[in-house]
C-alpha cells in the first residue's frame, strides 16, 4: 500500500448484508447505546453546530479536537454524530505510520462495523488543507467516507489533491487543539499490515488483543463545547 493512500475496508453488497441489518435490528433493543446501531434518519440527517470541541480520552492521554462544519458540512455532522454517542469507545489506533497519520474507527464490533460501512456519506470538495494536526476522514473511493477518521502527523498536502477511486481528495473536518504530543506517542511499531482492516471486521477486538496488543485505544470521545451553544 503507498504511503499516500488512505484507504477503508470494502463490504460486498450482498444478501448477507441484509441478514446482517436484520440481526442487528433485533440485537439493537437489548443493548445499551442503541441509538448507534439504529440511527434514525432524523439523527443523521441533523446539522452540527457550526464548530464545536471533542474532548477525547485514550490510553496515551487527553486530545482535544475543534470541528469545523464550513470546512466539509456532511462529514462533520456525520462526526458530531459518532463523537456525541461515543461511537468509537473501545477503539483501537489501528493505523499509526509515524510522519504520516494516525487512524482509527473500526470500533472491533464487527456486526457493529459493517452496519456503518453501509452509510457513506456523499464527497466534498477540499476546503482546507491536509496539515499537521487536522482531522479527515479515510475512504476507499466514491461516497466511502463513514466512519474511519485519521490525525496527520506531519504536513500532508499532497492529500489535498490525491485522486483515487474516482474522488480527488481527503477534505479535513478539523484541527487537534491541545495533545498533539499524545498523538505523536501513539502505538506505532506495528506500521500498516495488509490484513488489518481484513481481519479486524471479520473477527473484531479478540483478533486485535492477540495480534496487535499493544495498540492504544479510545476510552471515550464527548462533545464539551459548540458554537453557537445548544
Amino acid at each position: 500500500m503507498k504511503k499516500a493512500e488512505i484507504r477503508v475496508k470494502s463490504w460486498p453488497r450482498t444478501s448477507a448484508a441484509a441478514s446482517l441489518s436484520v440481526l442487528v435490528l433485533a440485537l439493537a433493543a437489548c443493548m445499551p447505546g442503541s441509538t448507534i446501531w439504529t440511527p434514525s434518519y432524523e439523527e443523521l440527517n441533523t446539522h452540527a453546530p457550526d464548530s464545536f470541541v471533542v474532548a477525547m480520552e485514550t490510553s496515551e492521554g487527553p486530545i482535544e479536537i475543534t470541528m469545523y462544519r464550513e470546512w466539509s458540512p456532511l462529514a462533520v455532522d456525520r462526526a458530531h454524530y459518532l463523537m456525541a454517542n461515543d461511537f468509537y469507545a473501545g477503539a483501537r489506533f489501528y493505523r499509526v505510520v509515524p510522519g504520516f497519520v494516525a487512524q482509527w474507527g473500526l470500533t472491533g464490533k464487527p456486526v457493529l462495523d459493517s452496519l456503518w460501512q453501509e452509510r457513506g456519506i456523499d464527497d466534498e470538495p477540499v476546503v482546507d488543507s491536509n496539515a499537521r494536526g487536522t482531522v479527515a476522514f479515510a475512504r476507499a473511493g466514491r461516497r466511502t467516507r463513514s466512519f474511519q477518521l485519521f490525525i496527520n502527523l506531519a504536513d500532508n498536502s499532497r492529500l489535498d489533491d490525491y485522486a483515487s477511486g474516482g474522488v480527488l481528495g481527503f477534505p479535513p473536518i478539523g484541527r487537534v487543539n491541545t495533545g498533539m504530543d499524545v498523538v505523536d506517542g501513539l502505538y506505532g511499531a506495528y506500521g500498516q499490515p495488509g490484513d488489518m482492516q481484513d481481519s479486524i471486521s471479520a473477527i473484531g477486538s479478540t483478533y486485535l488483543t492477540r495480534t496487535y496488543p499493544q495498540l492504544d485505544s479510545i476510552l471515550s470521545t464527548r462533545v464539551v463545547r459548540s458554537w453557537p451553544p445548544r
